[in-house]
């Protein structure tokens, strides 16, 4: 199996990519390297995977339609997609907002279109986000629940791409699944995410900010169950039946909501430093709780997380350690 990643040297693209790479599959790989945060990070990810057989990559932008054309006539063996690229983060859309409808927007929508006339794709993967839950309170999270009250435009541009994947299904049969992730962390994340954050501020003696004076709940999940997910996924493409097109959505989290204190405190422990807190108002854009029911992602693919924060945080501070010499 050929499979083109996007986002290849982003956080789970790269770990997706050495997985693959692992199995013995060829891997295209396409990632723009831009500096939404450091990109020596992105470098040093994509220099553990230059060199390996199976590997080849190309710097461009997946919104580069003429270049994604491009790619697509080279490419015509690609049997499996996993669209990963994107400009992530729910913070930055208040700074940025037109980065999101760009990266996450039109750059899906050009993907779908090279996607459509590649002759032996089996399958096209997405990357959405429990972000498109939005404003909703049941918990968990079921993909059968109503996704229409963003809070955020991350969100808003993340439902928008299953919508879009959707009518694709259904005028052209393009066999796609979206997979919503529910808070990723592990080895080789990225920089502005809570973890980093925390890890980071712990070590220098700062301060660590805490929203919503920290009532907030999030379903943390291992970089490897993602992986494992999304690989899962990748060899089931969905059929088509009589009332529903080749489309699917599923969660792809740990099933388990976690307080946030608790993340923190096993950092502490973990550290073996005591943490100065600061307890912060509620974030624009940001939501309580997150918590993702997988059943549907069990049922069909075999899915089950296998790594709690206890185990996965210590995993991610021995190499932060060790990659920041601290």
């Amino acid at each position: 199996m050929s499979v083109l990643i996007t986002g290849v040297a982003g956080f789970i693209g790269f770990h997706l990519a050495e997985t693959l790479l692992d199995q013995g599959r060829r891997v295209v790989g396409v990632d723009n390297l831009n500096d939404y945060y450091d990109p020596e990070l992105k470098n040093e990810r994509l220099a553990r995977l230059k060199g390996r057989n199976g590997f080849v990559f190309h710097k461009l932008d997946v919104s580069d339609r003429v270049k994604i054309e491009a790619l697509a006539a080279e490419y015509q063996d690609l049997t499996g997609i996993v669209h990963l690229a994107a400009q992530a983060g729910v913070r930055y859309s208040l700074v940025n907002p037109y980065a999101y409808t760009q990266a996450n927007v039109e750059a899906h929508l050009v993907l779908l279109e090279a996607a459509r006339r590649l002759p032996v794709l089996k399958h096209f993967v997405y990357a959405s986000s429990s972000s498109v839950y939005g404003a909703n309170t049941n918990l968990p999270f079921s993909v059968d629940d109503r996704t229409d009250n963003p809070v955020s435009l991350y969100g808003a541009t993340k439902k928008t791409m299953e919508v879009m994947s959707e009518s694709y299904a259904r005028m052209w049969g393009l066999p796609l699944t979206g997979l919503r992730f529910f808070t990723v962390y592990g080895p080789w994340g990225r920089p502005d995410m809570a973890a980093f954050i925390f890890l980071k501020k712990i070590l220098a003696g700062e301060a660590v900010p805490v929203f919503n004076n920290g009532d907030m709940q999030r379903d943390f999940t291992y970089v490897d169950d993602i992986v494992a997910g999304v690989i899962a996924c990748l060899d089931r493409p969905p059929g088509t039946t009589d009332d529903m097109p080749s489309h699917r959505i599923y969660n792809i989290g740990n099933n388990k909501s976690e307080s946030l204190m608790r993340f923190i405190s096993i950092i502490e422990e973990t550290l073996g430093i005591k943490a100065e807190i600061e307890f912060l108002p509620m974030q624009p854009g940001d939501v309580q709780s997150t918590y993702a029911d997988i059943e549907a992602t069990t049922r069909d693919f075999g899915f089950m997380p296998s790594t709690p924060i206890d185990v996965g945080l210590p995993k991610l501070i021995e190499w932060y350690r060790d990659y920041y010499g601290v």
